[in-house]
Order: structure tokens, then C-alpha cells, then sequence
């Protein structure tokens, strides 16, 4: 089942309350997306480990193949 980007904002936002979150839905398709987080909780973090941390704000729904997100392009940055 796919995921709608609200959701996916909804589950960032849990983790990241203050950050400016842009998602875009790139195939039409409901299971390619590609996320912006900008949150200043990474500062001092290399991209791995911020990219981590937006990933388990998603609670699994990327696991394996039976996860309701297919595929999600992510950037993540502290603020300028």
C-alpha cells in the first residue's frame, strides 16, 4: 500500500518538530518521493548520520518489501 506525503511529513515531523520539511511525490505514484529536511539538530552531524536519523523517524515503513514506502530520495542539511 502506498504512502501519502502528509504521512510521511506527519512521521518526520514527530521527530523533527521545527524543521522545514518539503516532500515531492516524483513519479505520480505514491511510492517514489524524495524529501527535504533542514532541521538545526544536524548541525555537527555528516549527511550519514543525518539521513539516519530522518530514517527512523519513519518507523520501518521503508523495511524490506513490504514496506509501505518504496523508495525516498533524501536531503538533509542544518540551516544556513
Amino acid at each position: 500500500m502506498a504512502m501519502e506525503a502528509q504521512d510521511i511529513e506527519n512521521l518526520i515531523r514527530e521527530a523533527f518538530p521545527n524543521a522545514e520539511i518539503t516532500i515531492t511525490d516524483l513519479a505520480g505514484d505514491g511510492n517514489h518521493y524524495a524529501a527535504e529536511v533542514i532541521d538545526e539538530s544536524f548541525r555537527g552531524m555528516n549527511r550519514v548520520q543525518q539521513q539516519r536519523a530522518v530514517y527512523a523517524a519513519l518507523k520501518g515503513k521503508m523495511d524490506g518489501a513490504h514496506g509501505e514506502l518504496h523508495a525516498l530520495a533524501l536531503t538533509t542539511k542544518a540551516p544556513e
